[in-house]
């Protein structure tokens, strides 16, 4: 199981286009702190129909787009 599966599976129930998510609200999704790590898990989005979009550190986002079915 991966660390950011809460996250994958919360975007694929949430069902969205398009989702812009703070990093306290990813934080309270999977437990912990977004990390560095998140760039090398970032491509499992893509099993759960989604693609990670912008991630903006100042604002302390990351938006998620769902993929073409």
């Amino acid at each position: 199981m991966s660390k950011y599966e809460h996250l994958w599976k919360y975007l694929q129930a949430d069902g969205s286009l398009t989702l812009k998510l703070s990093f306290d609200k990813i934080k309270t999704i999977i437990g912990f702190d977004i990390d560095h790590s998140f760039l090398t898990y970032k491509k499992e989005a893509g099993q759960f129909g989604y693609q990670v979009g912008k991630i903006s550190m100042k604002e302390k986002h990351i938006t998620f787009n769902q993929m073409d079915k």
